[in-house]
């Protein structure tokens, strides 16, 4: 029998799930209301949808590099508890869907997902009649807490990617080094990773000061000079103050400016601009990516 937009919205409202799961149970159950929700429980995708205001803040993020170091790839996969994030199965999905991320050349940089991103819909690599989405519902079903791919990251390069994964899955980074390629390119994209998961002495927001907003200088230039005049200082002398302290706030936050984490006599700027004379190459940080789980 046919099946009817109102069918459709009927066991949407009966099960949580999506409407083309739905449309699909009713066209398999020949419009048995009854038996499509059973099939959609069966799947597991009424219990998946239905989970979707609990909280997934455990999981794993993976990282992946190909053997030249040329693409590298990072995706956070969650769920609800830790046992299911250290389960194997479960890391063994992560792999997968940092595999998917690896092979996709539409991804560039920073994507986020979440529950209803965009990127859900795009064909599963392994199986094109699958979507994203559908294998992570899946996985949902098959865990039987909620999943959700939260951010995925992509860089391709002329140049040379180094990644770096915590020992916990909770904390990753790529970074791309651009102007040269061998061994020294590879083992400072590398070292910029790892210094980046550290996050000393601060999480670094950007490459160099001008990939920080103006308004965000100019909201902390608002602050110090308000800290200032409230301490008692002259507005002008207040104004010569905030110089040094707006300095100060970008060498923390910016990574070339960070007193690197292996050799804090040395800045991160100092490590490239030494290992680029050493390699014979004009070696620059060209962007990096940092996911530590729970954080945005």
């Amino acid at each position: 029998m046919a099946v009817t937009a109102k069918d459709v919205a009927e066991l949407r409202a009966r099960t949580g799930a999506g409407m083309m799961d739905c449309k699909k149970a009713l066209e398999e159950s020949n419009g048995d209301m009854n038996a499509a929700a059973d099939l959609l429980r069966k799947k597991g995708i009424a219990k998946a949808d239905k989970r979707a205001d609990r909280a997934a803040s455990e999981g794993q993020i993976v990282t992946w590099t190909n053997p030249d170091n040329t693409v590298a790839a990072m995706i956070e996969l969650n769920c609800e508890t830790d046992f299911v994030g250290r389960n194997d199965d479960f890391i063994a999905l992560a792999r997968q869907l940092v595999a998917q991320v690896a092979q996709d050349a539409a991804v560039d940089g920073l994507v986020a997902v979440g529950a209803d991103g965009a990127y859900l819909g795009t064909a599963w690599h392994a199986d094109a009649k699958q979507t994203v989405g559908e294998f992570v519902k899946a996985a949902s079903a098959k865990t039987g807490e909620k999943v959700e791919l939260r951010r995925i990251a992509r860089f391709a390069t002329s140049g040379v990617v180094g990644a770096y994964l915590h020992f916990n899955g909770k904390a990753g980074v790529i970074a791309e080094v651009a102007g040269g390629k061998g061994e020294q390119a590879v083992q400072l994209a590398k070292h910029l990773s790892e210094h980046v998961a550290a996050g000393v002495p601060a999480v670094a927001v950007a490459v160099d000061q001008s990939g920080v907003s103006a308004e965000f200088i100019a909201k902390e230039r608002e602050i110090f000079i308000a800290q200032s005049v409230e301490s008692g200082k002259p507005e002008a002398i207040a104004q010569k103050m905030v110089d040094g302290r707006i300095a100060k706030l970008l060498g923390e936050i910016t990574l070339l400016g960070q007193p690197w984490v292996r050799d804090d006599k040395q800045t991160i700027g100092e490590l490239v601009k030494a290992t680029a004379k050493d390699a014979g190459q004009p070696l620059t940080v060209k962007r990096f990516v940092r996911f530590k789980m729970g954080e945005s």
